[in-house]
């Protein structure tokens, strides 16, 4: 069964880091493109960051310069780190990937941001 795995999450004050990781079982997902999502209470599921299978990457206008995301394709692992974290932040993080027709996703992890 194909699985995408989120952990990392949690609380953590404005200005602090977190690392999230998604690991991915089941498929090869070096040939996807994968990506972070993120949801907060009451608003829509809003994307923040991708990695194409080339390495190439993208960051929403709201985190660049704060966030990195990385790939290890050895071992089936997607990261995000976050630094500079602020209460606009919080939210749940979802990471997903995009291999062709089929989309897969994670079950999230939490992260909140106290001021």
């Amino acid at each position: 069964q194909v699985q995408l795995v989120e952990s990392g999450g949690g609380s953590v004050q404005a200005g602090g880091s977190l690392k999230l990781s998604c690991a991915g079982s089941a498929y090869d997902f070096s040939r996807c493109g994968m990506g972070w999502y993120r949801q907060a209470p009451g608003k829509e599921r809003d994307l923040v960051s991708t990695i194409s299978s080339d390495g190439a990457t993208t960051y929403a206008d709201s985190v660049k310069g704060r966030f990195t995301i990385s790939q290890d394709n050895a071992n089936n692992m997607l990261y995000l780190q976050m630094n500079s974290l602020k209460t606009e932040d919080t939210a749940v993080y979802y990471c997903a990937a995009d291999c062709g027709p089929v989309v897969y996703w994670g079950q999230g992890t939490q992260v909140t941001v106290s001021s």
